[in-house]
């Protein structure tokens, strides 16, 4: 790792800050897939009833 001098604690906090992000945007997306496709599933099939 790079030496980050007296601004390490505030590069780690941006890197830790994004990495939280990005985890619950990946979650997120996750999630709402899967309800839509549960959602499709079902429109599916009542159209084939």
């Amino acid at each position: 790792m790079p030496d980050l001098g007296k601004y390490a604690a505030e590069v780690l906090g941006a890197y830790a800050s994004t990495a939280i992000l990005l985890a619950a945007l990946v979650v997120l997306t996750w999630r709402r897939s899967a309800r839509v496709r549960r959602a499709l599933e079902r429109a599916e099939a009542r159209r084939d009833e």
